[in-house]
């Protein structure tokens, strides 16, 4: 089993329009054969947010029940990935700059994000403080590894651009959200293969002084690093291909922080 624990399908109802409106999208998008560059990867980012922050408030129980079962996990990527390559197809057609895409992504992104905020300062569980030390930790862990592994491989910088310091920037904060909430907070991790990598950090001797989510940590900054490394001559040959498998890469990363960061400044997490 690698699908993280909680997962369900909605009612068959609900799965059967999702999969038919999912399968019309792709087909649809197939044959426009839309512009996809590394533009087009950092526009998608706040998609990204949108997806998990709704699945973070289908945890919490904010969202309203008519669209429930549209916002469980694994449907909700999907839910997310429909609303989000509609935007796409819609803005290519107007001829609109990518940063439309990005601007409809976060506006959606802020729904969730409103709800679930608004419920956490009314239950006075809005507890900030340990998300927000994530995020800063990551974003200068992910400047600080991609300015050095642009220095040492800059033929491979090049064609990915930001969007391959975005890919690493995810998984670095999925790495140090998860460190966070598993050491620090007291989280438990849903997904099996990263549970696995925690076990390994925990029966180390070094747990008790460093504990047991740098493990996690370390293999997702270079597993990250890596996937760039081997995508970007696919980018710099094939733009359309190599930029589709960054787009994956970025949100395999940005998705499950997302949601790490969410939950911990709702639910009330010990600190500060």
């Amino acid at each position: 089993m690698v699908l993280p624990a909680g997962s369900t399908l909605p009612p068959v109802p609900y799965l059967v329009a999702i999969l038919a409106a999912g399968a019309l999208l792709a087909v649809v998008l197939r044959r426009q054969n839309l512009h996809l560059g590394t533009n087009t990867v950092l526009a998608f980012a706040p998609w990204m947010v949108a997806g998990s922050a709704i699945y973070a408030a289908y945890e919490v129980g904010v969202v309203p029940p008519i669209v429930r079962p549209l916002a469980s996990s694994p449907t909700v990527y999907v839910s997310t990935a429909i609303l989000a390559g509609t935007a796409w197809l819609g803005i290519e057609h107007l001829d609109a700059d990518e940063r439309w895409l990005a601007a409809s992504g976060g506006l959606v992104a802020l729904i969730p994000l409103w709800a679930t905020t608004r419920d956490a300062l009314a239950a006075g569980t809005f507890t900030p403080g340990w998300s927000l030390f994530a995020a800063v930790l990551s974003v200068a862990l992910a400047v600080g590894l991609w300015w050095c592994f642009g220095r040492a491989r800059p033929e491979v910088v090049e064609p990915v651009g930001l969007a391959g310091g975005l890919a690493v920037f995810a998984h670095v904060l999925d790495g140090v959200s998860t460190t966070v909430g598993i050491d620090v907070l007291g989280f438990g991790e849903q997904t099996p293969l990263s549970a696995l990598l925690l076990d390994v950090g925990a029966a180390l001797p070094t747990a008790p002084y460093l504990g047991t989510g740098w493990v996690f940590f370390v293999v997702k900054a270079v597993l990250a690093i890596g996937l760039v490394w081997l995508i970007a001559p696919t980018v710099r040959d094939d733009p359309r291909m190599g930029n589709a498998l960054l787009l994956l890469v970025t949100a395999v990363g940005l998705g499950p922080a997302t949601y790490n960061l969410v939950l911990f400044a709702v639910a009330g997490a010990a600190g500060f």
